[in-house]
């Protein structure tokens, strides 16, 4: 199969970097703080702000502020953090106006995870604190069009959630879901599902980005 466009848009956790482990274990420990089902936050967390998972859980606490300390531990909670197969060599291999990452992360965590996974910062980045409405809202996949000053039909959206593959697709873009997070069963939403970004080749013809995989 290949898939041609002007720009990739790329989700962070589950997409670039594996966080799950990390991910798990810190809203396991809010979840008990809280004495709520840890299965059912967990499940909640994944691809939505974490200021939007408190209010939704949690509207008995003022939000605002427990995010401040959910956002430390995940910044502390570095083991386990690594890079996704295929990666680190996508991100090399694409001209840096042509991608940026657009995340339910805070800039501070996001840059923190780049960081513990061994891959490069990234300039062109859209994150929980840019937007107002975070996934499922398309709002913060049309912001990272912006950033790179191309339309959203013209984009190509790289994520591992439900709530991720909803967010791109309402921003009219073609999305691509991997099978990171969650089985495949709940991505069929998607344009297309992928194994991992390793299955990808890019290539730059000079008009767009033609990106190729097997069906």
């Amino acid at each position: 199969m290949i898939l041609s466009c002007q720009a990739i848009l790329f989700d962070l956790d589950g997409v670039l970097v594996d966080s799950t482990p990390a991910v798990a274990r810190v809203w396991t420990r809010w979840a008990h703080e809280q004495g709520l089902d840890p299965e059912l936050v967990v499940a909640t967390a994944h691809g939505r702000r974490s200021l939007e998972t408190i209010r939704k859980l949690a509207p008995h606490l003022i939000a605002e502020q427990e995010n401040i300390r959910v956002e430390a531990m995940e910044i502390a909670e570095k083991d386990g953090i690594t890079a996704l197969p295929g990666s680190a060599e996508i991100l090399r291999a694409l001209p840096p106006a042509k991608f940026a990452i657009v995340t339910s992360a805070t800039r501070a965590l996001a840059m923190a995870r780049l960081s513990y996974a061994g891959l490069p910062a990234v300039s062109r980045i859209v994150c929980a604190d840019d937007v107002i409405n975070g996934k499922p809202s398309p709002e913060p996949y049309l912001k990272g069009a912006a950033i790179l000053g191309v339309l959203p039909a013209h984009c190509l959206v790289f994520e591992d959630t439900p709530t991720g593959i909803q967010a791109g697709l309402a921003a009219g873009m073609k999305v691509v879901s991997l099978f990171t997070t969650y089985p495949a069963s709940e991505l069929r939403a998607a344009t297309a599902i992928a194994r991992s970004l390793a299955d990808f080749t890019v290539a730059n013809d000079g008009e767009g980005l033609r990106l190729s995989f097997p069906d």
